[in-house]
């Protein structure tokens, strides 16, 4: 159902609210650029918008002339004509005109107690052979498309499901539901539809699907807080289906109460309200799932996000209340292209919030006056810089299906700031949350895989992902990596590697390697010695051998950091290598001696490695370490023939010969 303003608003107040923010930055909601156009309502045309199908349908001189099917979606324009003047009542006004889901029905109503049915070709022309009539003495307020076939009928005495079939040239009712009702409305994004009765005291939600109708509890409100049609937005906010109604209470501002229908059998709970803290006429969208109040007296816009936490709530009833996000701010002005006679054409400014508004879930405004329909956006780049609360911010932001790439803008920006330091307790707080959401992504990862291990015969709950994951991979590719010069960046490092640590997650090898290569290629070798002194990153033996290969190509330091990386893993065997490779063989011998199997050392490996240093007296020490083993363990110095050692006997030999030792 859509919601228009029904007063006219002062120019002087529409060109002041237009003006408010001249810079682009500051509207964070705009129309989208390529508006649908149509003929707008006039004389001879009558306009008319299916919010299920998202189709504009303009009638020309009741059709004879011309009827223009515009959607928003591929292939569904098409023109047509047919004059839909009814024989009996020649006089009498369209009041709804809607196609099947397959274009292949087109139902007309132009009484309050009949509805035609008209069948069309797949080339989009009717067949007016093939055409069914309803009629009853109910009065109908209306109908909508739940299948091909089957159209629900909402009339002052219930619901009718009708099925319509041509070849049998007949209109089979296939469910109904009885209840006085006086006006409805109806949300296609879930197909619920919301029954009004008692003067909008009670109101009743049911579910239609093809040939069912579901009733759930109804909705009882006060006597004095009875709800018209044109007050009521129907919508879905994080996959609930929810009753949105604008209510003003005595002697205060207007106000938006939700209902949200929490599961089946559940009556609706009053669980959120929008305080608005103006009075007027208002209408609302919901745009990835903010709701947004658009306000005509003030031409400006307020945004709300029920998942954002508030500490102040309704004392009788629990529910929570929120205020805008940020103070009101009005649409971003739109250029509209008019026809002329230049090659370059000419554009005007669209006049905004005017009473030829019409509004439709979830997120479309048309004006009929213009003939012009666009898609109201959110634009969450002009948010970051009117949300100071960064924090807030990022929570915002994790609800939104774009919001990936924003929240990685703000942390990189926050990061390469000369007042990062400053920012640090802020920047902990967002590692925390986006690293909590991350852990039960893999909780639920872990989960799934061991129910399909265990063979369960019970079906897998899938959970439902989260809109925005952000891992360790995306935060080093598209953030550290970017930043790793910044000032403060090894507490940022250290801070984000423990926020992982508390969530129960281990930083990956991956992560490790990718930021010591970045810290040693840029020199950072404080910050490298800070995050491996808190043992901060995801320490290996394979991750200690690439930084021992670094060492020979950047700097001695970072031989020593590997070492002891080595060491706080107890890999004594690879820092035995090392030291041998290094012609350290005097600390490798002392090492090796208080190693398991020290008795066992291979003789002739260090011995080579002495040989190699060139120095004879450290190839005199090594020989003469072995020489002492073999009388503790044989009784004789000398080596064993299986051990190969002759030649480095016969050195020794020369040494003691040419007194070099």
């Amino acid at each position: 159902m859509g919601v228009c303003y029904d007063s006219a608003i002062r120019s002087e107040r529409m060109i002041r609210g237009l003006n408010m923010g001249t810079e682009l930055q500051h509207y964070y909601l705009e129309l989208s650029p390529d508006p649908i156009r149509f003929d707008g309502t006039g004389l001879l045309t009558n306009v008319f918008f299916d919010d299920a199908k998202q189709q504009v349908i303009a009638v020309r001189s009741g059709g004879a002339t011309g009827i223009v099917v515009k959607g928003a979606r591929d292939g569904e324009n098409f023109v047509f004509c047919m004059d839909l003047h009814s024989t009996d009542t020649p006089d009498a006004q369209i009041r709804s005109i809607k196609f099947s889901i397959d274009n292949q029905v087109l139902a007309v109503q132009r009484s309050e107690t009949s509805v035609e049915f008209i069948s069309f070709l797949p080339n989009h022309r009717p067949n007016l052979q093939e055409m069914l009539m309803y009629k009853g003495k109910s009065i109908i307020n209306g109908f909508v498309w739940v299948q091909e076939r089957q159209v629900a009928l909402f009339t002052n005495v219930g619901v009718e499901i009708l099925m319509v079939n041509f070849e049998k040239r007949v209109l089979k009712s296939v469910k109904s539901l009885s209840i006085t009702m006086n006006w409805f409305s109806y949300c296609p994004v879930s197909k619920f539809a919301l029954l009004s009765s008692n003067l909008g005291t009670i109101l009743t939600p049911i579910i239609l699907k093809p040939a069912t109708i579901t009733k759930l509890p109804r909705l009882e409100l006060g006597i004095d807080q009875g709800c018209m049609g044109k007050d009521v937005t129907l919508a879905q906010l994080y996959g609930t289906n929810a009753i949105l109604i604008l209510r003003q209470p005595p002697n205060r501002p207007f106000e938006v109460v939700i209902y949200l229908l929490n599961g089946p059998g559940l009556a609706p709970k009053k669980s959120h309200i929008l305080k608005l803290g103006q009075s007027g006429r208002f209408a609302m969208n919901v745009v990835d799932d903010v709701v947004i109040v658009h306000h005509q007296a003030t031409a400006s816009s307020m945004l709300f996000d029920i998942a954002l936490s508030s500490s102040e709530t309704e004392h009788s009833t629990g529910a929570v209340i929120h205020s805008p996000i940020i103070p009101a701010k009005p649409i971003r002005p739109f250029q509209l292209e008019v026809p002329s006679i230049s090659l370059d054409g000419k554009t005007m400014n669209c006049e905004l919030y005017t009473k030829d508004w019409v509004l439709f879930q979830p997120n479309i405004v048309i004006d009929s006056k213009l003939g012009c329909l666009w898609f109201v956006q959110l634009k969450l780049s002009a948010l970051c810089a009117l949300i100071t609360d960064r924090l807030r911010l990022v929570e915002f932001l994790l609800q939104r299906s774009e919001g990936k790439a924003v929240i990685l803008s703000v942390l990189k920006d926050m990061m390469s700031t000369t007042y990062s330091g400053t920012m640090l307790p802020v920047i902990e707080s967002i590692f925390h949350k986006l690293n909590a959401l991350y852990k039960s992504v893999l909780d639920s990862e872990l989960q799934s895989q061991m129910a399909l291990m265990s063979l369960a015969k019970s079906p897998i709950k899938v959970p439902t992902p989260p809109r925005v994951l952000i891992d360790q991979t995306d935060m080093y590719s598209i953030v550290f990596s970017t930043i790793i010069d910044a000032p403060q960046m090894g507490k940022i490092l250290l801070l984000y590697l423990n926020s992982l640590a508390r969530n129960g997650i281990n930083a990956n090898h991956e992560l490790s390697k990718a930021l010591l290569i970045d810290l040693v290629s840029h020199k950072q070798f404080d910050t490298l010695q800070f995050l491996l002194k808190y043992s901060a990153l995801n320490e290996s033996k394979a991750l200690a051998c690439f930084l021992l290969s670094l060492s020979n190509v950047v700097h001695p330091v970072i031989s020593q950091m590997a070492l002891d990386m080595l060491a706080r893993l107890n890999a004594n065997e690879i820092i035995l290598e090392v030291l041998l490779e290094r012609g350290q063989v005097i600390d490798a011998l002392r090492l090796a001696k208080q190693m398991p199997g020290a008795d066992s050392l291979p003789a002739r490996k260090y011995l080579e490695a002495a040989f190699k240093t060139g120095d004879p007296l450290i190839f005199h020490s090594v020989y003469n370490f072995f020489q002492m083993k073999n009388v503790r363990l044989r009784g004789c110095p000398d080596f064993l023939k299986h051990e190969q050692c002759g030649e480095y006997v016969q050195y020794y030999q020369s040494l003691i010969a040419n007194q070099c030792l």
